[in-house]
């Protein structure tokens, strides 16, 4: 097993010998046990890579070794504390909240689901903690990297890789 290392003071992560820069929430850091739904904070601590989400005609499907699918319209991820499916993927149009994992921007088209409240999910303690594509500004508690950044990682993760996001 091996970490994708973020050292949020240092706006940096690495993975073996490649080093990139990076981005997380405009909350900053907060430990997991702290963090809450829209507070913006990026959650302390080691995740497991669950999957990668890839966006059609936007990225090819070439050399990963992670479990992955294709994004389809109307895929979402549930971000209302009210919802039983509170922190899992979704179909929309729901009667909760939810973020479409399809938008207008670049950012969804490469997604890596860490296993941040997921084992059992609790209502309200952060939902769609992913690692995906940079959005030129802070995320809502994710971390980004460029694409060319990703593109050279995104082969070199195995099942069982993991993040761990320190302050």
């Amino acid at each position: 097993m091996s970490v994708i290392r973020v050292d949020s003071g240092a706006g940096g992560l690495t993975y073996d010998t490649l080093v990139m820069p990076c981005t997380i929430g405009w909350g900053g850091t907060c430990a997991a046990a702290d963090k809450r739904e829209g507070d913006g904070c990026t959650p302390l601590g080691r995740w497991p890579i669950r999957g990668v989400l890839l966006r059609p005609g936007k990225v090819e499907a070439v050399g990963i070794r992670l479990p992955w699918r294709w994004i389809r319209p109307g895929d979402g991820w549930s971000d209302d504390p009210a919802d039983p499916a509170y922190n899992r993927p979704v179909r929309l149009p729901r009667g909760f909240s939810a973020e479409s994992l399809i938008r207008a921007d670049d950012a969804y088209d490469i997604i890596l689901v860490l296993g941040h409240n997921d084992a059992p999910p609790v209502p309200g303690q952060g939902s769609a903690i992913f690692f995906h594509l940079s959005e030129a500004r802070p995320t809502a508690g994710c971390v980004a990297v460029e694409r060319d950044d990703m593109l050279r990682l995104l082969p070199l993760l195995a099942p069982g890789d993991g993040m761990e996001i320190v302050a």
